[in-house]
C-alpha cells in the first residue's frame, strides 16, 4: 500500500455519545474515511498514525441527510464511517491529556 494514500484515507475522528461508550467498553473507535477506503487501508491507516495495532475495522456507508433550505428540498452528501477495533492494550486519546 502506497504510504501516501494511507494518509488521506482518514478525514478525521467521529465524535458522539455513541462512539464515546463505544470506545471506552470496546476499544472501538468510529473515523470518517473517504468513499473509495478499504478495510486493509483503513487499518494500515491507523496503525500507522496512532501507533497501535488493529484488531478488526467495520465499515459503513452513511447516507445523507434530507433537509430544508427555506422553500428548497435538498441533501447532505453520503459519507463512509468506519468502526476500528483495537487489540488488548492499545488506546487512542482524542482529547491531547497525555
Amino acid at each position: 500500500m502506497n504510504e501516501e494514500r494511507l494518509m488521506k484515507v482518514l478525514l478525521g475522528p467521529v465524535i458522539s455519545e455513541k462512539g464515546t461508550l463505544s470506545a471506552d467498553k470496546n476499544r472501538q473507535y468510529a473515523f470518517r474515511v473517504v468513499s473509495d477506503a478499504t478495510k486493509p487501508e483503513i487499518g494500515r491507516a491507523v496503525e500507522i498514525l496512532f501507533g497501535v495495532k488493529v484488531e478488526k475495522v467495520q465499515v459503513l456507508n452513511q447516507q445523507g441527510k434530507r433537509k430544508r433550505f427555506g422553500q428548497r428540498r435538498g441533501k447532505r452528501s453520503d459519507w463512509r464511517k468506519a468502526y476500528v477495533r483495537l487489540e488488548p492494550g492499545n488506546d487512542i486519546d482524542f482529547g491531547g491529556n497525555a
